[in-house]
């Protein structure tokens, strides 16, 4: 028996689930004049690598510099082939996060505070950041690399452009970020937190990496339930990792876990139930399903494809069910 569709909806139901969580993505841009009084007074990643820019490759010039700060060393010009667009004369951020990322490193993306930025330097990681310098019609677009700081002097330290070390005015850097949306990067090596990880950020970046690298999606996964306890969505992320790799019996186990900490947890009860019926437990999928969706929210969108699923479930016929189906109960 074989439900054709489970994989596709595997990989909505994650998707869907992580929206759900419910966090937004630079909002807010409450203005800092001051640098934030946590934390070291002065820091500076003075080992971070440097790379002068050349023309329209500051994305490739800034993603260099993480890339060899997190120990995957690579030079510009090999990242040009994969994150500049000619078009655009420039690196558009989708494109530089996929780069990192096909490296098998977590891409976090910071809060939109400046502290958030600071938080992960002061912990030993060089942020990349997006910049609008100028201003007028025709706004210039700047990829940087934030290094350092020093809160008495109120400045952040760059890698710049062909500056190796732009020591900038605080106020003046976040003007320059916040006109960009305050977007900033943050390379963690899977199985480590980012200095201020946030569930619903942190579990979209390690969902993103399943493309590129399972084993590191379950490192990230692992250490978000030390991290999170309580939370479904990791143990739902190891769910999907093993059912990627046809491992139904330990998918099955995920989900059920996953369960325990939220019936509700939409995603979770269909791909236990999809994980049951790949292990030829049609009765214990269907029961599943059934006892399942009373914790599920009337209006929760998820709910329609719930009931797919369980159509798809009753309309199948097989063979009678192995002993071992006996022991599945429903949580």
């Amino acid at each position: 028996m074989r439900v054709n569709h489970s994989t596709a909806l595997r990989a909505r139901f994650f998707a869907l689930a992580l929206t759900l969580v419910g966090i937004g993505g630079c909002a807010g841009s409450a203005s800092v004049t001051t640098l934030p009084v946590e934390g070291p007074a002065r820091v500076e990643l003075s080992a971070t690598p440097f790379f002068p820019q050349t023309e329209n490759h500051c994305g490739p010039a800034a993603l260099a510099t993480v890339l060899g700060a997190a120990g995957h060393h690579v030079a510009p010009t090999a990242l040009a082939s994969e994150v500049y667009v000619p078009g655009r004369e420039g690196s558009l951020q989708p494109e530089l996060v996929a780069a990192a990322r096909a490296r098998g490193v977590l891409v976090y993306e910071t809060g939109p505070a400046l502290q958030d930025v600071l938080a992960e330097v002061a912990a030993g990681r060089p942020v990349l950041v997006l910049q609008q310098l100028g201003a007028g019609p025709w706004p210039n677009w700047h990829y940087a690399v934030v290094i350092g700081y020093d809160r008495e002097r109120q400045r952040v330290l760059l890698r710049s452009g062909r500056d190796e070390l732009l020591d900038l005015r605080a106020a003046l850097f976040e003007s320059t970020w916040d006109r960009a949306g305050r977007w900033a990067i943050v390379l963690v090596e899977p199985g480590q937190m980012p200095a201020r990880p946030e569930l619903g950020r942190y579990m979209r970046s390690a969902a993103a990496l399943e493309a590129s690298s399972a084993p590191a999606a379950a490192d990230a996964y692992r250490a978000a339930i030390e991290r999170w306890p309580d939370a479904p969505l990791p143990l739902l992320g190891l769910g999907n990792v093993a059912a990627a790799r046809g491992e139904w019996s330990a998918a099955e186990a995920w989900y059920r876990a996953a369960l325990v900490r939220n019936p509700a947890t939409a995603a979770a009860l269909n791909n236990r139930a999809e994980a049951l019926a790949h292990m030829g437990c049609r009765d214990a999928a269907r029961r599943a399903l059934r006892d399942g969706e009373s914790h599920v929210a009337v209006d929760d969108p998820l709910r329609p494809v719930l009931e797919q699923t369980a159509r798809t479930l009753a309309a199948d016929v097989g063979s009678a069910e192995p002993t071992a189906c006996r022991e599945f109960t429903v949580h």
